[in-house]
């Protein structure tokens, strides 16, 4: 059963621009893990990170970096749910993730499926 859904897009070049003027930006959004990668792909870590939020109702007090974006080598985006997102997704009995990422036109998307 889907408990929530959330979608997010960002704007690449105004990430990027965030990430240049606000050293320790990158830290606080994105796990080590993460960081290593392109501007591109971190826009798609970002709107996904945005878009299970949403799908959680967007409770105060998530932690960014507890959303972790990876790929399998088949390079399908999963995502990885620990500390503050875990709590909120065991209160609200979901213990499944779908996510989708998409890049054009110097935009991301996401798209994020909560089930229980």
């Amino acid at each position: 059963m889907i408990a929530g859904i959330g979608i997010d897009m960002t704007e690449i070049a105004r990430l990027e621009a965030a990430l240049t003027r606000t050293p320790g930006l990158a830290n606080r959004l994105f796990a080590e893990s993460e960081r290593e990668a392109s501007v591109y792909q971190l826009a798609g870590c970002f709107a996904a990170k945005e878009a299970v939020a949403k799908a959680l109702g967007a409770p105060k007090g998530l932690k960014w970096t507890d959303v972790v974006v990876r790929r399998e080598s088949s390079g399908r985006p999963v995502l990885d749910i620990t500390g503050t997102v875990a709590a909120a997704a065991a209160e609200r009995g979901v213990y499944r993730w779908h996510v989708s990422i998409s890049h054009d036109g110097g935009f991301c998307v996401a798209m994020v499926v909560a089930e229980r």
